[in-house]
């Protein structure tokens, strides 16, 4: 099916879609300007928080379940809209007692709890902007983020918990916290371990039921900043995306109508972390705007069981399952006949995020897991769109699935596969992905820097957003995803610059050279070696090569620990010195 390309058609079709969401104020203009400037809904006023919450509780709503919570050692909590409502007006009025208002940036840095959706709303009703960072990043990373954003408040948690381990965020906050602005770390305590405070910056988070607090919602402009989200990109600074608030909640209230069917009746579980964009869009805003009821989990796939997700899904009759496909890849080496014990009868979706699905752990989703039953729904999209760009319709039989395909582009979506020349390339011709339609989702910028915005995303094919994939349409018109056309590793569905890695290995003081290369990892998707050469006169040991690979780990995090670390004599490279990477990565991956 191909839509319109009508300027009318579509912004009809962007102002019904937006209609769905409850303004104060309702919007003068559909969408103004172009290109990297053009800002939707404008003259509209609403608010995150009470789109998300208010609206169902004065709908009478108050009792129905919003998040269904499993910590790692089987604890759990329900939390009710109407419980979810007072939480977020508790935090917001602790929030607004340290300062903060319209306009100020908060960074997050907590687990996978209910506190940190509720963190995330209070700090939107207040009319702030949230960072949430990754709780997995080193303390070097996260005071990057805190510097760039120029954040006076940190709100964490005392502990968070992995694979039976007790993972200490506070102290992590204390060292990233040294040397900038931050004038207030709040802290949630989770343990009953003692906590180091500053007493003159730390405030203990206490949650108390009875407290009865109300924060009026502040109404803020349809393109007035959301949130931030720092992504990696070709350089070795992360990036912050912005996403205003009209736009964005717009676009993730239609495409996960669109792709999933989902409503009130749902129980909806998304496993991403709340630290990337999934966690954003489809596991707090999403679900939230439409009242349906999710499931949140803290810890490891196949801990304290190999079989823990299984169990989730029959327990709490999850109809609707978004996951990666990095995490399907380590099941598939369970036996499955003890994964068919288990009743997913309730499944009626299947969602797969964060990387390309190949087909053959497109054939094992559906047959193992959804029984047949179910339709999956692969979607492609990006930090920087918002939301699904490409991908099935759940409710509409418009197309024939393909192991393997993101399918077709969402209502008001313009995909195309292009060359260097930005022309539309023959069908199963490998080009670069770009969109050439505007769409409410995408972000309003860079934050501080609106010149590298347009740089990375509008100037290579002028008139396009480029995504930075590689990507082929077969005869159908279906769109096959390649992977990156940047240097950027996708790591168990995190993507990571590798000159973030390299500028990180560089701090060590043994290192005159680096690339990091990406490899094929059969569960993770990829993985980084690096290729080093040391300065005049230091001599390769085994205790260098673990001394460089815990300098990524300190100054990123574990996730990207590197899985070899070659030490050369040199790297090749082309006449103007640039290291040629794509040779490194052909020998690594077999073919050179």
């Amino acid at each position: 099916m191909n839509y319109p390309l009508d300027t009318v058609v579509v912004e009809k079709l962007w102002a019904k879609q937006a209609s769905n969401l409850p303004w104060y104020t309702p919007w003068e203009k559909v969408c103004d300007g172009s290109q990297e400037q053009i800002r939707w809904f404008v003259g509209g006023q609403l608010n995150a928080s009470y789109a998300c919450l208010d609206v169902h509780v004065k709908a009478g709503k108050g009792k129905k379940v919003a998040i269904y919570w499993q910590g790692e050692q089987g604890q759990r909590r329900k939390l009710t809209y109407g419980q979810l409502y007072a939480m977020v007006n508790r935090y917001a009025a602790l929030l607004q007692q340290q300062g903060v208002k319209k306009g100020d940036v908060v960074v997050l840095y907590l687990p996978m709890i209910p506190e940190a959706v509720a963190m995330m709303l209070a700090v939107v009703r207040l009319g702030g902007v949230h960072a949430v960072v990754f709780s997995g990043f080193s303390a070097a990373a996260l005071r990057e983020r805190i510097v760039a954003t120029g954040a006076k408040i940190i709100v964490t948690a005392d502990v968070g918990y992995r694979r039976g381990k007790t993972l200490h965020l506070k102290p992590i906050v204390d060292q990233a916290a040294e040397a900038t602005g931050i004038e207030k770390v709040l802290v949630i305590q989770r343990s009953q371990e003692a906590i180091q405070i500053n007493q003159e910056r730390d405030v203990i988070v206490s949650d108390c039921d009875d407290d009865e607090v109300y924060v009026e919602p502040e109404k803020v402009e349809s393109s007035h900043p959301l949130f931030i989200l720092y992504t990696s990109g070709t350089t070795g600074v992360p990036k912050g995306i912005m996403h205003g608030t009209g736009g964005y909640l717009t676009y993730v209230y239609s495409t996960i109508k669109w792709a999933f069917g989902i409503n009130e009746e749902s129980i909806y579980w998304c496993t991403a972390d709340i630290g990337w964009i999934t966690g954003h869009s489809y596991v707090t805003y999403g679900p939230l705007l439409h009242g349906a009821s999710m499931v949140m989990v803290e810890g490891a796939p196949d801990y304290p069981t190999p079989d823990v997700w299984w169990k989730i899904i029959q327990d709490y009759r999850v109809s609707i399952f978004y996951t990666s496909p990095t995490a399907l890849r380590m099941f598939m080496k369970q036996d499955e006949a003890q994964i068919a014990q288990h009743d997913f009868s309730c499944l009626k979706i299947l969602g797969s995020v964060g990387e390309p699905i190949n087909p053959e752990v497109w054939r094992w989703y559906d047959r193992v897991i959804g029984r047949q039953q179910c339709p999956v729904i692969d979607t492609w999209w990006q930090t920087e769109t918002g939301g699904f760009m490409i991908s099935p319709m759940a409710n509409q039989e418009r197309i024939t699935l393909k192991p393997g395909s993101a399918t077709l582009p969402l209502p008001g979506v313009i995909a195309d596969v292009v060359d260097e020349r930005g022309e539309s390339v023959p069908a199963n011709t490998k080009g670069f992905l770009v969109i050439k339609r505007p769409w409410p989702g995408m972000a309003i910028g860079i934050f501080g820097d609106q010149e590298r915005f347009k740089e990375i995303y509008w100037s290579k094919f002028p008139g396009a957003y480029y995504s930075g994939d590689y990507a082929r349409k077969d005869s159908d018109g279906y769109f096959w995803l390649l992977g990156r056309a940047d240097e950027v590793l996708n790591i168990a569905g995190h993507r990571i610059g590798t000159a973030e890695i390299e500028s990180a290995v560089l701090m060590h003081g043994a290192v005159a050279e680096v690339a990091a290369v990406p490899v094929a990892d059969q569960v993770k998707g990829e993985q980084v070696v690096l290729f080093v050469t040391l300065k005049d006169g230091i001599v390769q040991s085994p205790h260098l090569i673990q001394e460089i690979m815990l300098v990524v780990r300190k100054e990123i995090g574990a996730f990207v620990t590197p899985r070899e670390v070659f030490v050369v004599q040199q790297l090749p490279k082309t006449r103007s010195g640039k290291i040629m990477r794509r040779l490194l990565k052909a020998a690594l991956n077999g073919n050179g």
